[in-house]
């Protein structure tokens, strides 16, 4: 499969008239690689060249090329080390010389490529010039193969049973923090690699800010509570909100929330192969709009979702690409009301040949505890 991904970036890259496109640590590494390196002080490059018979190239130190070389995906090399100590414009001079890279183009991952590596390949690279690769590598990434769908299926399933097990626990009293500890443990404990973020819990007022972190507000009768959270297994990422109340809500917050659990059921709906991505965010606003909670659903209604948290497609004005089979991502309506709190239903939704199948299948009616 890494072969294959090669393959195509390397055919994007010459449609694009790149020469090269460079790498470093993270998510677009794993995926073409299968390399699991660590970004820190330390720079680490791969640049895979758009000929198909040239070597990828691999920058890394010393005492790193063991594991570059010796992991599950085997890739035949140009490996340049530098050990510490030594500047580490001497393994990019020497890689610049060997691949003859002077005067080339180098696609790079805008998000992704500090200042530290550019630089470095700048200096080693006469006349070279910089392009955006964000467009090739997120045409391949966006549509998800059947291995990759079915990492994100076992991920959701953990995630779904964490959530089932904490509603056990949660209960008036406890802090925001109190909860969010509680499902980072559970998380953990259930087999998660990693966190895919830190939860955030927002209860009562404090839902009105869609991406506040846990603090340390007491969980009171009559809140909703608003509970978003994930977890990577092999790693791919899950990304589920439920909204629950503490007690009876009032007849306001039932409103609210039966609002946005409509947006969400019109969104999933909506979803099917050939539909803009700014279509679905169109149907879950108006729903919000006509029941006259418009000004307050601030945020797009979805993001995709794979080796990323949030990675394309988005589901929001202006993001014109076209649904395919394979594509997944979040339909994540919400109401934030300044003063009064917050209400948010969050499904991981995957693109099928006919319509669009939620992974995700927690129920979304309204749990009161």
């Amino acid at each position: 499969m890494t072969a294959e991904r090669l393959q195509k970036l390397r055919a994007l890259a010459r449609a694009a008239q790149f020469d090269a496109v460079a790498l470093v640590p993270g998510p677009n590494l794993v995926y073409f690689t299968g390399l699991h390196m660590h970004l820190s002080e330390r720079p680490i490059v791969a640049i895979i060249p758009a000929d198909d018979t040239a070597r990828p190239i691999l920058i890394v130190p010393f005492f790193e090329v063991g594991k570059a070389t010796s992991g599950a995906v085997k890739l035949e090399w140009q490996v340049h080390s530098y050990r510490d100590g030594v500047p580490y414009q001497t393994a990019f001079d020497e890689a610049a010389a060997q691949a003859n890279l002077h005067g080339q183009t180098i696609g790079v991952e805008p998000y992704q490529m500090r200042v530290v590596e550019w630089s470095l390949i700048s200096r080693a690279v006469r006349n070279v010039k910089q392009a955006d690769a964000a467009g090739p590598i997120a045409q391949l990434r966006m549509v998800k193969d059947a291995g990759e769908i079915e990492r994100m299926r076992t991920a959701i399933r953990l995630t779904e049973d964490v959530l089932s097990r904490a509603l056990e626990d949660i209960h008036a009293g406890m802090t925001e923090t109190e909860v969010a500890t509680l499902l980072m443990s559970k998380m953990l404990a259930g087999g998660a690699e990693a966190l895919a973020f830190s939860p955030l819990i927002q209860a009562g007022p404090s839902g009105a800010n869609p991406h506040a972190g846990a603090g340390g507000r007491v969980l009171q009768t009559g809140d909703l509570l608003i509970m978003d959270f994930g977890l990577t297994i092999a790693d791919y990422s899950s990304d589920l909100t439920r909204t629950i109340s503490i007690g009876e809500p009032s007849a306001d917050m039932k409103r609210m929330y039966e609002t946005v659990k409509a947006a969400n059921t019109a969104g999933r709906a909506a979803v099917k192969p050939g539909v803009r991505c700014e279509d679905i965010d169109k149907v879950t606003r108006a729903v919000i709009e006509q029941a006259g909670f418009g000004p307050y659903f601030t945020h797009r209604t979805g993001h995709g979702l794979g080796l990323e948290g949030h990675e394309g497609p988005y589901i929001v004005a202006g993001d014109t690409t076209v649904l395919q089979p394979g594509m997944t991502f979040t339909i994540e309506p919400g109401i934030y009301i300044p003063g009064v709190g917050g209400v948010r239903i969050e499904d991981n939704i995957v693109v099928t040949e006919t319509g669009g199948e939620s992974l995700t299948t927690f129920s979304r009616d309204l749990i009161v505890i």
